[in-house]
């Protein structure tokens, strides 16, 4: 019995440093999260006041809301409930009916692989033209339902978020189960919040992956399509949709379908392979992603922008730069991964053996894939004009989220890698900017 315990607690050893601030810092975010989204959508409406409000309505706005019990009254909707529950049901039903390669990830602490089914990019054709066919078949009324049920299916998809965290929490008590890192402090809410196991699963079905990929990231796109028909029956056809909301839908489509089509990439990033699932993972895949990262579409429905072709090239043109970045840089590094190096790239080699890039995109800076992801997101918030700074929220955010993501790689190279990881960085000093940051 003493030998299976040492055995459990080797495979799984305590987490014994806190990210986030701790307990507390987990239960903030987890409280915090969907009271922003929310405030971001009441904020920042058709009904709202501004956008945002002047900040001396929002009390009168929000003991209003109260008393008439309107706006607060369509945070559940049962009918948005079960159209959420629909398309996650396809979703699944995709990924276990339509075709596709088995992938092996990462070696993980118990000398094992897991196996991955790649079938994102057809599982999402298929919603694209299961989507276009009823628009095409019903006219653009019929599509604008998601920007009138906005509230209740975010609703929906947070309950969705909730369940699932508090059902794998559950589940990573289980004898055997592999825990994550980061995730095994012994705190109920940090554990929560950080995700205990590091790959829950239903069989072959990985809940972690599948969330990563699917529901989340293909539901940011249909919602754009729909903020596009709510602008259509405005404004009385396609033709007069504005070149901001064509933009916003073109960029952010090519992003998730690029993501797609390279799904095997997302099995070596941090989120597969170090950080377990649990509300953090589950609220940001199923709930923040599409509901926050659609604000500019939505915005766009009731502040329609104009401009002519000269400023969409300008615009254009910052998109096609971040992405040329962002590809080539992951290029770069995937070729070096596999054993390649066709543009003869420098490199070092550390006492462990590995070798770290010092020159191309990775010799400009440590992390220059987050410089192109943040050139993308300007560009997908430019169309929006500069009338209120709340359509660039999501720019601010992702810049946060990216450099706590560059320290926490940091940290760990460093624990890694050792004084080789200090030699590394004054060959490479900056972290994502070249030459600021």
């Amino acid at each position: 019995m003493a030998t299976k315990v040492e055995t459990d607690e080797t495979l799984n050893p305590r987490t014994t440093k806190y990210e986030f601030l701790g307990p507390p810092g987990a239960f903030m975010i987890t409280v915090g999260v969907p009271i922003m989204a929310y405030a971001l959508y009441f904020g920042c409406s058709e009904t709202s006041n501004g956008c945002p409000p002047p900040l001396n309505s929002i009390p009168d706005r929000f003991m209003a809301s109260i008393a008439e019990k309107a706006s607060w009254a369509n945070l559940w909707d049962s009918e948005a409930f079960l159209i959420y529950l629909a398309w996650y049901a396809f979703c699944v039903m995709s990924w276990a009916l339509l075709p596709g390669d088995w992938i092996k990830g990462v070696t993980l602490r118990t000398g094992e692989k897991k196996a991955y089914k790649i079938n994102a990019f057809p599982t999402f054709l298929l919603a694209m033209g299961i989507t276009t066919g009823y628009i095409m078949r019903f006219g653009p009324q019929s599509f604008t339902f998601i920007y009138h049920k906005w509230v209740g299916l975010m609703t929906a998809s947070l309950v969705m978020s909730v369940v699932q965290a508090l059902g794998v929490y559950a589940a990573s008590f289980r004898k055997g189960a592999l825990l994550a890192l980061g995730g095994n402090s012994g705190n109920p809410i940090y554990d929560f919040y950080i995700g205990r196991e590091l790959n829950p699963s239903i069989g072959s079905f990985d809940i972690k992956s599948f969330n990563e990929l699917r529901p989340g990231l293909m539901l940011w796109v249909i919602i754009n399509i729909s903020m596009v028909c709510e602008q259509a029956v405005r404004r009385t056809g396609f033709h007069n949709v504005t070149y901001s909301m064509w933009l916003v839908l073109a960029f952010q489509t090519f992003y998730v379908a690029d993501a797609l089509y390279n799904e095997p990439a997302v099995f070596t990033t941090m989120d597969i392979t170090t950080d377990g699932f649990g509300f953090m993972l589950a609220v940001g895949d199923l709930f923040w992603l599409p509901f926050v990262y659609s604000l500019q579409a939505r915005y766009l429905v009731f502040r329609p922008v104009e401009f002519g072709p000269l400023t969409a090239f300008g615009i254009v043109a910052v998109n096609a730069l971040g992405y040329y970045i962002f590809r080539d840089s992951n290029g770069e590094k995937n070729d070096f991964r596999g054993g390649r190096n066709p543009k003869n790239l420098q490199f070092i080699t550390t006492e462990r053996g590995s070798k770290l890039l010092i020159s191309g995109w990775w010799g400009r800076s440590r992390h220059p894939n987050y410089f192109g992801d943040l050139l993308m997101a300007l560009a997908w918030s430019l169309p929006t004009g500069f009338e209120t700074p709340v359509t660039y929220f999501y720019v601010v955010y992702f810049a946060m989220l990216l450099i706590h993501r560059q320290r926490r790689d940091d940290e760990n190279c460093a624990k890694k890698y050792g004084e080789d990881w200090e030699k590394y960085k004054k060959l490479v000093p900056y972290r994502i900017i070249p030459y600021i940051y």
